[in-house]
């Protein structure tokens, strides 16, 4: 008798954790790079937080600096693999934020540098990169919302990918 094959399904469920991996890794790598050019300058960072004319004035020091901390400690989550799931949901909710954010400095015509990367403030008109910034966040939270459906990823700490036996992966 001939070997049942597996639905499509099941097949494509064993990449699945590996996809989660590498998700995982760029969307954690994102946040510590970004957090960590932004907390060694807080003048930026506040000029950054401040150029977007969004918050009162007297909270843009406590996101000038709470942001890259907060950046920082999801992305350790994330890449050590530990709290996959609330690391990315709280991902998705900055980058929804973030998107919101961007898209609404462009909708009222600011010229700003988003300060994803440090740096940020006013800049001239034709510097701006509103669209390939929202596209990028776009991009990472798709990845971060993958990561909150399936939080169960290779070579994490915790949060690990059930192996074929289905217990926790100890080898991965």
């Amino acid at each position: 008798m001939a070997p049942v094959r597996a639905p499509l399904l099941e097949r494509g469920a064993g990449v699945l954790p590996w996809v989660g991996t590498v998700l995982r890794v760029v969307v954690g790598t994102v946040w510590v790079v970004a957090g960590s050019l932004k907390l060694p300058d807080p003048a930026a960072a506040e000029r950054a937080v401040r150029a977007y004319q969004l918050a009162p004035e007297g909270l843009v020091p406590l996101l000038a600096f709470g942001l890259p901390v907060l950046e920082i400690a999801v992305g350790i989550l994330l890449l050590a693999g530990v709290f996959v799931r609330p690391a990315a949901v709280v991902s998705a909710l900055l980058l929804a934020g973030f998107i919101a954010a961007v898209s609404s400095a462009w909708a009222r015509g600011l010229s700003i540098d988003c300060g994803c990367f440090g740096g940020g403030g006013e800049v001239d008109a034709d510097s701006t990169a509103y669209l390939s910034e929202i596209v990028r966040d776009g991009a990472l939270l798709v990845a971060a919302l993958f990561l909150v459906a399936r939080p169960r990823t290779r070579w994490a700490l915790l949060d690990r990918a059930p192996t074929s036996r289905g217990g926790p992966d100890a080898g991965s």
